[in-house]
């Protein structure tokens, strides 16, 4: 295919950026070095750059023509907490940050998209290449939106794509729908009254009440409706500091994942419907904590069939009935403020925020080549049939 032959003569630089990336993580809202690395290279494609949006965010904007079209094409640049265990020549010199998501794949594939874009000027319209920080957990999107974002660079459309190492290499899934789940984390605390462990009857004991609320939590997807996706998972219990003493309080913490805003609610609401009953049942009092993170990562139809029509003739496989994840995704306020669609660009290897991960060089060329033939379809250029575009 034309796109991907000509993208292919970028491969080696962008298997460089990638690898000087990734040698030089940093963790959300702290990426200065990653985005002057990536302003210093749009500017010099010849994009016009903006910075500071959500902090540390990086706008290129490309305009070829006089068309009114606009297009956005993300990729998030902050990594992980975590060390890691590899060997390569390229392994991360921060010690205890790791691009363990491949984001540094993310950014080095759109950064090729924009310097073929710059290059062959085959649309009419402007593009608007957004580098988001803090993903992993710090809502950047959300941060980028409230400073602006899509009031001074609108797009008509906005997509974005994420390695997927459990599809093959080139592969790729589209969904229609729901791509990812909601994100939100909660606290509860149940309060009661301490006292010596060997004289129960004359305390209130709470965790006895957070091990009965742990139970009852779970009914909420268990004998919830079975149609509607969702995960409510205790992950911490905390309460005591001795053998023989009872606290007065216990703390839960966990998360609770959905597909659809009305689960999500619904979750929410039920969370707080049985803590409510299981305070009155001992007679304790308990308090929760809700915490929203991510909503639901949701593609429109439109942009979606967009993408899997486009992806048609550069990939193996497009995958369109592939099930949801419920891991999260803060591309999810973009896609809640503008269409588009979220899309899983397979990549093999190992799973993604292992220590050992590393993402596969060779699926750069389909990654931007999939972006670049976005463009050209979302803003045809003029007198350039859209049948001649993806050829």
């Amino acid at each position: 295919m034309k796109i991907t032959n000509e993208i292919n003569d970028l491969h080696a630089d962008m298997t460089s950026w990638r690898r000087h990336l990734h040698a030089w993580p940093e963790l959300g809202y702290q990426e200065h070095r990653t985005a002057d690395f990536v302003a210093e290279r749009l500017a010099s494609f010849g994009l016009e750059v903006h910075r500071g949006l959500g902090g540390t965010g990086v706008v290129g904007v490309l305009k070829v023509g006089d068309g009114p079209g606009t297009i956005g094409l993300r990729a998030d640049m902050d990594a992980l907490p975590m060390p890691e265990a590899g060997a390569h020549a390229h392994c991360s010199k921060n010690p205890g940050v790791f691009h363990a998501c491949g984001h540094d794949g993310h950014m080095a594939m759109l950064l090729g998209a924009a310097q073929h874009l710059a290059r062959t000027r085959r649309f009419n319209g402007t593009v608007h290449c957004i580098f988001q920080p803090a993903e992993e957990g710090l809502a950047g999107a959300r941060a980028m939106i409230q400073d602006g974002l899509f009031e001074r660079f609108p797009c008509d459309e906005v997509y974005a794509m994420h390695n997927w190492p459990g599809l093959p290499p080139g592969q790729l899934a589209v969904h229609t729908g729901p791509v990812m789940a909601s994100a939100d984390l909660f606290e509860i605390e149940v309060h009661g009254k301490g006292g010596h462990a060997a004289m129960p009857h004359l305390c209130l004991d709470p965790v006895v009440v957070a091990a009965h609320l742990i139970t009852a939590l779970q009914t909420i997807v268990s004998r919830g409706n079975p149609t509607e996706a969702a995960v409510v998972s205790v992950s911490q219990l905390n309460a005591g500091t001795a053998h023989n003493v009872l606290p007065d309080t216990a703390v839960l913490r966990g998360t609770a994942r959905a597909l659809s805003p009305a689960t999500r609610a619904r979750v929410e609401a039920e969370i707080r419907r049985i803590s409510a009953g299981m305070a009155a049942a001992f007679g304790a009092r308990i308090e929760v904590h809700w915490h929203p993170t991510y909503p639901p990562t949701v593609n429109h139809a439109g942009p979606a069939k967009r993408a899997a029509r486009v992806a048609g003739p550069l990939f193996e496989a497009v995958h369109t009935d592939l099930p949801p994840t419920m891991g999260a995704e803060d591309f999810a306020f973009m896609l809640e403020a503008r269409p588009g669609a979220y899309l899983w660009l397979g990549g093999g290897g190992v799973g993604l925020h292992g220590s050992r991960y590393d993402f596969n060089d060779a699926v750069l060329p389909l990654g931007a080549a999939l972006f670049c033939a976005l463009v050209e379809d979302v803003l045809p250029g003029q007198g350039l049939a859209r049948s001649e575009i993806s050829q």
